[in-house]
């Protein structure tokens, strides 16, 4: 029996393909290329902004242009993308391109996995291994984890290996991940586990479903990581990702690395690879911006957009006394935010001042 030892985020694994090492180090765009999808899995956690909609995004950025994409990619150094969904071969025209658009903007070395829950054909793999696609991991859903070798996904396997793409089974650690896990060793490929998570557009049907959160402090269902250490006796090559995982670490680096090649000389970047800055908010912009001037603020301290101003927090704790004073404090609002490292990213803080 494969030994494993638990990180301090209860991630164990035997094996890491490629598109995990990336993931590992924040360095994988996600790029999700639709909304819709043939299943109806009880335990996605899709949005309801993203849920049946045929959009685009590349990590959180929608993407109407090729530029948007490359964007993206460049901002934060991406060394590789994983092409998500909904089910990304519903789209498959338009997967061939971005695939084909990536390869030629960053080089054949820029590594490119997929997930779907479909069993594609052979023609299917093989327009995406002329493409260039380096790996694929398949989700069959539970109701099949029993049989199979007797399914389509059998030959969508051994048809990917065949076509030179590095494939694999990536499921959520549930009730019969050990049954996965036997097939996915006598196919000889890899087999990624996640641990259940609730969200909250799936936190209804996992109720249902009988699952409970692990702790007041965790969105993991409770048991999930025990399916996956009874897979791990099953197969050589597996990992397990944990819900901490994928915040304290994947999200984080990621994070990181936007935040690097985003932040603003005046933006302060947390360990968690959020920024924080200071806002002053609504009033008279002019006025406000003739103050800052006054004061001998550095003009790379501040930018003045479109009814606010953003600057050096720091530099707002010292003049907000005065700004405070000037500026009528019935329409001007001064605060620090911090936020995800993005464009209008998510707001975690909002401290008035």
């Amino acid at each position: 029996m494969e030994k494993f030892t638990k990180d301090e985020t209860g991630s164990f694994c035997s094996y890491l393909s490629e598109g995990c090492r990336l993931c590992q180090q924040g360095a994988k765009m996600v790029l999700f290329v639709t909304g819709l999808c043939p299943k109806s899995c009880f335990y996605c956690p899709l949005s309801d902004e993203r849920r049946g909609k045929d959009l685009t995004f590349a990590n959180e950025r929608p993407v109407k242009s090729d530029e948007d994409l490359l964007r993206e990619a460049g901002l934060m150094d991406a060394l590789g993308t994983g092409i998500t969904g909904g089910e990304p071969l519903l789209k498959i025209e338009r997967v061939l391109y971005y695939i084909r658009l990536l390869k030629a903007s960053f080089g054949e070395g820029h590594h490119i996995h997929l997930y779907t829950s479909l069993a594609p054909d052979r023609e299917t793999l093989e327009k995406l291994a002329e493409a260039g696609l380096d790996e694929i991991r398949f989700h069959p859903p539970q109701s099949v984890w029993g049989k199979l070798m007797d399914s389509p996904y059998a030959s969508a396997l051994q048809n990917a290996k065949d076509l030179g793409i590095v494939a694999g089974i990536e499921i959520p650690s549930l009730e019969g991940a050990e049954k996965v896990a036997a097939f996915a060793e006598k196919m000889g490929v890899f087999l990624n586990l996640n641990e259940l998570e609730f969200s909250d557009n799936n936190s209804e049907a996992l109720l249902k479903n009988g699952f409970s959160l692990e702790s007041d402090t965790s969105c993991a269902a409770a048991g999930s990581s025990t399916h996956s250490e009874n897979a791990f006796r099953a197969c050589k090559r597996v990992h397990f990702c944990s819900s901490t995982y994928k915040d304290a670490v994947q999200l984080r680096k990621r994070f990181q690395r936007i935040a690097k090649n985003t932040a603003r000389e005046f933006d302060e970047i947390t360990e968690d690879g959020t920024l924080i800055y200071g806002v002053i908010d609504g009033g008279d912009q002019g006025l406000a911006e003739e103050i800052l001037k006054e004061s001998e603020v550095p003009g790379e301290l501040f930018e003045v957009k479109e009814g606010k101003i953003e600057i050096a927090w720091w530099v707002l704790e010292d003049l907000k006394d005065m700004l405070k004073e000037e500026l009528e404090p019935s329409s001007t609002k001064l605060f620090i935010i911090e936020r995800h490292p993005f464009e209008d990213g998510l707001v975690v803080e909002l401290i008035p001042l």
